[in-house]
């Protein structure tokens, strides 16, 4: 089985789903490349992708869930409604248990990326303690956008909250174009020691493995090697990411053609129903 946990949706209806944007800017592909639903489902059937979390667009439509939930919904059978909630507010875990109780499946964490620098505070603000505590008791896990300045953050989080699964959207942005043994991600290496942190494999990721002196064979062997393919998933980032699917889906296979076939399977399906069991 193959599963996508980092596709997007768009609707076309911005009357039944209007567009508030995080940080009061919207994302230039969410304009120039939106996907509704039914447009994801038919890319999903082409490229031969079975099952799908959908990620939510904060920079589309901020904290309010409405359409990747009711989208999901919609093909429960194949998708799950991965959603943002402001984890700080006053009333953080009682949004978090009506959004779960409406089809949510996971939450996410932007903290910065298309549209506004990193800002790793949210990620060391206590009011937001109680939200994750609720997730470790839901079995909820936590994506969270962020880059290396907030890996830190990420670590402190994971000693508090140990029960709730953590996975960093394009492995936090490192950077590996110096090459083997590739000191300049140690900081992400470092966080192998946190059981509960799992890293989302993206196009961006398969791009900087071929730049500069990285190499996919020696970069994603490390990968693995350090973290264990059941904590690696793949993640389409479509349609953020340029090109069809089927076609982000074909670099990926390529980009990761030297792992075993066993550590494959874990990175394009077995982690990702670890990870979001409803979709099993």
């Amino acid at each position: 089985m193959i599963v996508d946990i980092h596709p997007h949706v768009i609707s076309d209806d911005d009357g039944r789903y209007p567009p508030a944007p995080l940080f009061g800017k919207r994302s230039d592909w969410s304009q120039e490349r939106p996907s509704t639903v039914e447009t994801l489902v038919a890319q999903m059937n082409a490229a031969g992708v079975d099952k799908a979390a959908v990620v939510h667009s904060s920079t589309t439509y901020g904290f309010d869930n409405a359409y990747v939930v009711d989208a999901c919904n919609a093909h429960a059978e194949r998708l799950l409604a991965v959603g943002s909630v402001d984890v700080r507010a006053p009333d953080a875990t009682t949004v978090i248990a009506d959004w779960v109780k409406r089809g949510l499946g996971g939450l996410r964490i932007f903290t910065g990326g298309s549209t506004k620098d990193f800002d790793p505070s949210e990620l060391e603000d206590e009011a937001a303690y109680p939200a994750w505590e609720l997730m470790g008791d839901l079995g909820l896990a936590m994506c969270i956008q962020t880059g290396p300045i907030g890996l830190p953050q990420v670590a402190a989080l994971a000693r508090r909250f140990p029960k709730v699964p953590i996975i960093l959207d394009h492995l936090a942005r490192p950077d590996p174009t110096d090459g083997p043994p590739y000191a300049a991600a140690q900081g992400l290496f470092d966080l192998a020691a946190l059981p509960s942190i799992y890293l989302k494999l993206t196009p961006r990721i398969m791009g900087d493995s071929v730049k500069g002196r990285a190499d996919p064979a020696s970069w994603f062997g490390k990968l693995v090697e350090t973290f264990g393919a059941p904590r690696l998933a793949w993640g389409s980032n479509y349609p953020t990411s340029p090109g069809s699917l089927a076609e982000i889906r074909a670099t990926a296979e390529d980009r990761l053609t030297t792992l075993s076939a066993e550590d494959r399977s874990w990175i394009f399906g077995r982690t990702a129903l670890a990870l979001y069991p409803r979709l099993a």
